[in-house]
């Protein structure tokens, strides 16, 4: 194809005081949250109260302990009383412990204006072992219990099961003569209850512990995920069946530098891994790298005609590695560049390279306007966005297969160059405008398709899709955004694009795609985007939450090739869980639910998620523990 760079003329917008975020055009790293103001006076109270033993007489050194929204201790004086200080308004669990006493029962208790603390706690002596309550050994039934001895009635079940039961080896544990008594340990200060504290706070709270010198930090996240198209498809058991992720990352961090390992696995019909490492040097000087490297694998075992052909021996693997040099030349002008390849064994052409470069200029030393200049070469394998991990949200492996609608059964790679001029300025303090016009030239633009039926093929179900060439097309563009801390924690933007696209190759199986999807068949067109986004971080009740909302006119449409215009969003709510946090973890749930299909890049073709028919709405939720 021909190619000719032609900047098209940028625009202003005036936008509402009270939008604000990260928009596309911003030009350095993303600003943190940061919590969101509260008046102390009002949103903080005291808990009083008094410890005292079963005859009433006040305890002196016993540990009070409060865990809700913050977790806090108090020891009580030589009258029994204590007091914990400054806890923010919520639902309270507070325990009391004392050596040579039994631990009290929890009880809630909701701190607020009106909250006059606890009148008493009561601890009772231990007394003889016998009067003690027993604790249980690894076997079933009290340790002095002899392994299949009967019940005091002499009866007991005489099947074949309950005889082998009954006579199977002991174990070392089974074996142990002494009982191990938990209830000294200090986990029963951060366990709710004291039955699931013996079974899950004790062995978190000894996990953690073993991690607590060492420099690194980590979380694991135990996720169950489902696609469906429409809300009633939750509950029909014909769908695809959810299926659970387990998720892990370590970060360590070194003199010079970051590591940082992850990973994450999933099993049934579709058996899936991916790993990745990267190492982030810290800015020294002149020069800040960064690289890593991943690989992925995905193996099908279910039922689908087209994925079991299109998975050659089985299964598919993908590697790739990168590598990033940010450069400040001197305090004006700084240049970015590097490069990933990237392999994947079910191309023909199996190695693809992308490089990117990027110049950053300050014309001003004492002003934050500054022009960006962005040239790439990206290249794209069909169903890579199931392999290569996110820069952003969720990490999960190759959960969905995939298979071409061409007869010659070949997946063809995109090819994007992409060229961009960008410009930004901070007004009033906290408001970024930017600017942008940009120039793409895609050869061989990725179409995927999900429900579609073809001739003697089955439609494609939310679990399997299918990809083709949609042809070569050259685009042009500008944006504007406006982005703004509305307040602290709470960021929001607005991101406007206008692109003008001619297309020059029609694609290979244009006959298929004509009857099958005829709207991502495109020639000239004029398309408008609107994409707003808004994050929030919530510390009274540690709740993160991230929309992204997408308008755009040129989304394909299954039933109407004339009507493109459509919606697509992403949601994720992070909400801590204050009665499980252990000494060094804290818990958290995760909900997410998302309709967009492909992660949205600065260098991505327009069209990649335009060109999605139908994707399906992906549920993901779960618990995510960080130590």
């Amino acid at each position: 194809m021909t190619r000719r760079i032609t900047l098209c003329p940028l625009a202003a917008a005036v936008c509402l005081a009270a939008t604000a975020g990260p928009a596309s055009a911003q030009l350095g790293p993303r600003q943190p949250l940061l919590p969101v103001a509260q008046v102390a006076s009002i949103s903080q109270a005291d808990l009083r109260g008094l410890v005292l033993d079963e005859r009433g007489r006040p305890l002196a050194n016993a540990v009070v302990s409060a865990l809700g929204a913050t977790t806090a201790f108090a020891v009580s004086d030589g009258d029994g009383r204590f007091v914990i200080r400054n806890l923010p308004f919520g639902p309270y669990l507070v325990r009391a412990h004392l050596q040579g006493y039994l631990p009290a029962r929890g009880r809630i208790i909701q701190v607020d204006q009106s909250s006059h603390g606890v009148s008493t706690i009561a601890l009772t002596r231990r007394g003889d072992e016998a009067e003690a309550p027993q604790v249980l050994t690894a076997g079933v039934g009290p340790a002095d219990v002899a392994a299949g001895a009967g019940d005091e009635s002499g009866t007991h079940d005489h099947s074949e099961t309950a005889w082998w039961l009954r006579h199977l080896p002991r174990s070392v544990l089974k074996d142990a003569t002494t009982a191990i008594d938990l209830t000294d340990d200090d986990s029963f200060l951060e366990t709710p209850f004291s039955g699931l504290g013996w079974a899950v706070g004790t062995p978190a709270r000894v996990a953690t512990s073993l991690f607590s010198e060492i420099p690194f930090s980590g979380q694991v996240n135990l996720l169950t995920r489902t696609s469906f198209d429409r809300p009633q498809d939750l509950f029909s058991a014909e769908r695809w069946l959810p299926g659970g992720v387990a998720f892990l990352t370590l970060e360590a961090p070194t003199g010079g530098g970051d590591w940082t390992m992850r990973g994450a696995i999933t099993q049934g019909d579709l058996s899936s891994w991916i790993l990745a490492g990267s190492y982030v040097r810290r800015p020294s000087g002149a020069h800040r790298y960064q690289a890593g490297m991943s690989y992925g694998m995905q193996r099908y075992q279910g039922g689908n005609a087209d994925a079991l052909a299109a998975v050659s021996d089985g299964g598919r693997n993908v590697g790739a590695m990168y590598a990033y040099d940010d450069w400040a030349v001197n305090s004006r002008l700084s240049v970015s560049y590097g490069a990933k390849y990237a392999r994947y064994d079910y191309l023909a052409t199996r190695g693809l390279l992308s490089p990117r470069a990027s110049v950053t200029v300050a014309p001003a030393p004492h002003d934050t306007f500054r022009v960006r200049a962005t040239l790439s070469r990206r290249a794209v394998a069909p169903g890579a966005e199931e392999f290569i991990p996110p820069s952003t949200g969720l990490w999960l492996p190759p959960e969905r297969t995939f298979s071409t609608i061409s007869t010659r059964n070949a997946f063809v790679p995109e090819h994007i160059d992409h060229l961009e001029v960008a410009a930004e300025r901070s007004w009033a303090g906290d408001i970024l405008v930017g600017v942008r016009a940009f120039r793409q030239n895609v050869d061989d633009q990725l179409v995927t398709l999900f429900g579609v039926g073809l001739p003697d093929r089955a439609a494609a179900s939310v679990g399997h899709y299918y990809v083709a060439s949609g042809g070569d097309v050259d685009a042009r563009g500008w944006g504007v955004s406006v982005s703004r801390e509305v307040s602290e924690g709470i960021r929001a933007s607005v991101d406007y694009t206008r692109v003008d696209s001619t297309w020059s190759r029609r694609p290979p199986d244009v006959a298929l795609l004509s009857s099958a999807a005829a709207s991502v068949l495109r020639d000239e067109e004029h398309i408008h985007d609107v994409t707003t986004s808004f994050e929030s971080l919530v510390p009274v009740t540690d709740t993160r939450l991230f929309v992204v909302y997408k308008v755009n006119t040129g989304f394909a449409d299954a039933s109407a090739p004339g009507a493109r215009a459509g919606t697509r969003f992403d949601v994720q709510v992070n909400q801590s869980l204050p009665f499980m946090n252990f000494t060094s973890a804290q818990w958290e749930m995760l909900v997410a639910v998302r309709s967009l299909f492909r992660e949205a890049l600065l260098d991505a073709s327009v069209y990649d998620e335009l060109l999605v028919l139908r994707p399906p709405k992906r549920i993901v939720g779960g618990v995510t523990v960080r130590f």
